[in-house]
């Protein structure tokens, strides 16, 4: 089964999916929130998903950031919607970052980079092989 990653925003939420054998991430669409209850429920009808990672807004100092109250209500919809798959929340601090970087060493355009939603992807992607490789150390 695999395991979904979303990186969580107001305007956009990144989505990256495992293999079944849950070896590599995989960026797979950046949806509108309003979109992701029936996207999600298109993708179970064919995909099985045992577990949904979300990334943990913090500031640097650990506390909660601004957007934790909306990650927070996006988990709880997840919970709601899909009671049968366990919901995760892991530490996402640097993802946004780290993902822009890949984007600039990838050497794609000025204007492809600047796409927010690409780096919504990435960031989701990022985010799940984290997961990934903690996983592998327990």
């Amino acid at each position: 089964m695999r395991v979904m990653a979303f990186d969580y925003g107001t305007k956009r939420i990144g989505i990256a999916v495992t293999d079944p054998l849950q070896m590599i991430a995989n960026g797979l669409d950046t949806i509108h929130p309003l979109q992701i209850i029936d996207y999600l429920k298109k993708y179970l009808q064919t995909e099985q998903v045992e577990r949904f990672v979300v990334g943990d807004p913090k500031q640097m100092d650990g506390t909660p950031s601004q957007s934790a109250q909306h990650v927070r209500g996006f988990v709880n919809l997840l919970a709601k919607n899909f009671p049968e798959i366990h919901v995760e929340m892991l530490d996402e601090r640097f993802t946004s970052k780290m993902a822009s970087a890949v984007i600039l060493q990838s050497g794609i355009n000025k204007k492809a980079r600047q796409n927010k939603a690409l780096v919504d992807n990435i960031s989701a992607t990022i985010l799940l092989q984290s997961w990934l490789e903690r996983k592998a150390f327990m």
